[in-house]
């Protein structure tokens, strides 16, 4: 039987053993203290913290490890420093039996948002949410990073649909550019 996910982080915090409620709890405030006006919440069962509409960072407790998920951007800015950490898409697994790299979390939380502060280019505007974070979680902010890339190359990013090509063709062909026909991706 599954139990209801808890209400608010506090709740949420309670369920774990002590040691482990200690590290939710320095983690939780890490993240307040890095975006001071992000709002706390519960998402998908665990603690989120959301900041201009969007969840910039989410974190879980678990028997061994601490999850952090600071989506697949905050994870890629990264990539040096959490190498050493055990990941999968989006996720970083800190262990319980080392020091909590508090300062790592805070840069990534200040990342994201940067990234939401960020104002959406025009070439964006016309595509789904999904797919402007898409290109912006790959470092695709203007116009000019768009033509550098093949219509494949684009297709494969997690987000893109083959909706979005006439949208971002016509974007290229306002400014005499196109995509790339070599691969760059």
């Amino acid at each position: 039987m599954k139990t209801a996910p808890a209400p608010d982080i506090d709740e949420y915090i309670a369920k774990f053993p002590q040691e482990t409620g200690k590290i939710l709890q320095q983690v939780r405030l890490t993240v307040r203290k890095a975006a001071p006006t992000a709002t706390e919440t519960i998402s998908y069962g665990m603690p989120a913290f959301r900041y201009k509409g969007r969840v910039i960072i989410y974190f879980a407790g678990y028997k061994n490890h601490i999850g952090v998920y600071a989506t697949p951007s905050g994870h890629a800015a990264f990539q040096k420093e959490l190498s050493a950490y055990k990941q999968g898409r989006g996720s970083v697994q800190f262990p319980l039996d080392q020091p909590m790299p508090l300062d790592l979390i805070k840069r990534m939380v200040q990342f994201r948002v940067k990234q939401q502060n960020e104002p959406v280019t025009d070439f964006l505007s016309g595509l789904s949410a999904p797919a402007r974070r898409a290109l912006q979680n790959n470092g695709i902010k203007t116009i000019k990073d768009l033509s550098k890339l093949t219509e494949a190359g684009i297709l494969q990013l997690h987000g893109i649909g083959k909706t979005a090509i006439p949208i971002l063709q016509k974007a290229l062909k306002e400014k005499g550019l196109n995509f790339s026909k070599a691969k760059k991706v």
